[in-house]
């Protein structure tokens, strides 16, 4: 009884040591969103980690399920994450809740406002903080490099567009006057004709949708995440029964 009790012992610590050393940790954390107007999975970039970070507690707590977007501009974005959307009424103003702090600003040079981008929304304060829940999804739209350069002359008073904004302003799209203000802290992978959907529906004077369009988030577990990069990089996911069992060494979430 002794030698099994050791060659039990060994097993479990052998299996616990190879879990440890062959662990993986996804690259990003992602996000699915839910919509009445369809689906759309979401990367959070780690250059913004208290942004990402942020995002993905309140997703966690299932902050913004049954929230609304509550603003609506075709050919710019679609903003939600007011707590009070919930259970507004008709015709009520929104776009003043969230929690009772502020996210300090993480503008990155590189991280523009490509159509699919996600930014967090935020007030008038010099410090350029962003709010806790609020964010809004670019749409905008495809620049001429003549329609760029009226943008640089009158809109950003002189200040010239890197090369990377023109060739993404050109061909994706996006809204690049918001470049350098706001900050941007992820993007989508897929569902990009969500919003699009969402854009067009039929506003109010404060541009709040007639139709209520309310969302539903979820974060991707570990497995779920790693899965989800081996697709990109062209490989099967894992899902055998070996993946299962060093899976119960781990939490879902990371």
């Amino acid at each position: 009884m002794r030698i099994n009790f050791r060659k039990l012992s060994l097993l479990v610590l052998s299996t616990l040591l190879f879990a440890a050393v062959w662990a993986k940790t996804p690259k990003y954390h992602y996000v699915s969103i839910r919509t009445d107007k369809g689906d759309c999975l979401l990367k959070l970039y780690n250059e913004t980690p208290r942004h990402r970070d942020n995002f993905v507690k309140l997703v966690r707590e299932e902050y913004y399920e049954g929230l609304m977007f509550h603003r609506v501009i075709h050919n710019f974005m679609v903003q939600g994450g007011d707590p009070n959307s919930r259970y507004a009424a008709q015709k009520q103003a929104l776009g003043e809740g969230g929690p009772d702090y502020k996210i300090p600003a993480e503008i990155q040079e590189g991280l523009v406002h490509k159509k699919g981008a996600i930014g967090a929304a935020r007030d008038d304060n010099p410090a350029k903080q962003s709010s806790a829940s609020q964010f809004y999804l670019v749409q905008g739209r495809v620049f001429t490099p003549a329609a760029l350069d009226s943008l640089e002359q009158f809109r950003l008073k002189g200040k010239k567009l890197t090369a990377q904004q023109r060739e993404v302003y050109t061909t994706i799209g996006g809204s690049p006057h918001l470049d350098g203000n706001y900050t941007v802290f992820g993007e989508l992978l897929n569902g990009i004709e969500t919003i699009d959907k969402i854009a067009v529906v039929e506003t109010d004077e404060r541009d709040r949708p007639l139709e209520d369009v309310r969302m539903s988030m979820k974060v991707l577990t570990r497995r779920e995440a790693l899965n989800l990069e081996r697709e990109m990089e062209g490989l099967p996911p894992k899902t055998g029964f070996f993946t299962k069992i060093l899976d119960i060494f781990y939490s879902r979430d990371y």
